[in-house]
């Protein structure tokens, strides 16, 4: 897959099936939408993902984003940062000038909530009328719904902030997760209380609560369940926040091995204790009660 972040002119490509979105966590609906354009690949188009990139934290880091959507097949992953020129150009010289004259599109899928151009007066049926005129196809997908709800990344960031990882990984159609080369710690774990592989996660990585988790990590192929703990480790007194977990079943050394850690379920707030003895008692508790959450699964 090629992977291009625009800094200025935009590629020309021949024959794009295009989306486009903010794809923010690459969730249910989304997933949708790339399947519509790898059909089209199917008949020959290349599949193009136009994704409109703000600030903000995100759902999955530009490089988790970009290593999904190579596994789904896509060709082409466009990052468009939301810069004053994309914000003020209007919809038609953006479907005129990006669309057609740089992406060559022959056919575009979008969600009945997309809308683009100045003031986001682009909205699906404008983008109908002008595939149109100007020669292209326009698929618009109804939201992917979960009960009563339509699934959006919002209504993913809530339930994440809220720690119902079980609700996220429904959404998503998939576990939350973070990735990482393996760290190392200060030694605390070893030498008090349990060996851990510490991950730090990106600044732009959105994060669920702080405190301890059911998890599974991943190395390669290699699956081990545990818990892990997100945050700064008051009783230790670390000044970054963290993603340290605890394997049950591998005493390995994983120093600088890439590692996917996937959240499962919630289990406790992080919380400060009084002294090694009471972290390592309350780390025994949470140990028993993670196994026990892997029992007959």
């Amino acid at each position: 897959m090629e992977y291009l972040r625009i800094q200025g002119e935009f590629p020309r490509l021949v024959g794009s099936a295009v989306t486009l979105g903010k794809f923010d966590g690459v969730h249910r609906g989304h997933q949708k939408l790339v399947e519509k354009i790898l059909k089209q690949k199917e008949e020959g188009a290349k599949a193009v993902l136009f994704a409109f990139v703000a600030s903000s934290q995100m759902i999955l880091t530009a490089e988790e984003r970009e290593r999904l959507l190579e596994k789904m097949g896509l060709d082409v992953l466009l990052e468009c940062p939301l810069d004053d020129r994309i914000r003020h150009m209007k919809a038609e010289a953006f479907v005129k000038e990006i669309l057609v004259g740089d992406l060559q599109a022959s056919y575009v899928a979008v969600g009945e909530d997309f809308r683009f151009g100045f003031e986001r007066k682009g909205t699906p049926g404008l983008l109908t009328e002008l595939g149109r005129k100007y020669g292209f196809a326009v698929e618009i997908l109804p939201k992917e719904m979960q009960g009563s709800r339509k699934i959006s990344s919002t209504y993913i960031r809530e339930e994440l902030r809220r720690g119902h990882m079980e609700k996220v990984a429904v959404l998503l159609g998939r576990n939350f997760s973070v990735e990482g080369i393996v760290e190392h710690g200060r030694g605390m774990g070893h030498k008090f209380l349990f060996p851990t592989v510490n991950l730090v996660p990106s600044a732009g990585k959105l994060m669920p609560p702080n405190g301890v988790y059911v998890t599974i990590s991943r190395f390669g192929e290699r699956v081990f369940r545990g818990i892990t703990n997100v945050g700064y480790k008051p009783t230790v007194g670390e000044k970054f926040l963290g993603v340290e977990t605890y394997l049950f079943d591998c005493d390995e050394d994983l120093y600088g091995q890439e590692c996917v850690v996937e959240f499962l379920k919630y289990q406790r707030p992080e919380q400060k204790f009084a002294s090694f003895e009471a972290l390592r008692s309350q780390m025994n508790n949470d140990v028993a009660n993670g196994k026990r959450y892997f029992e007959g699964r």
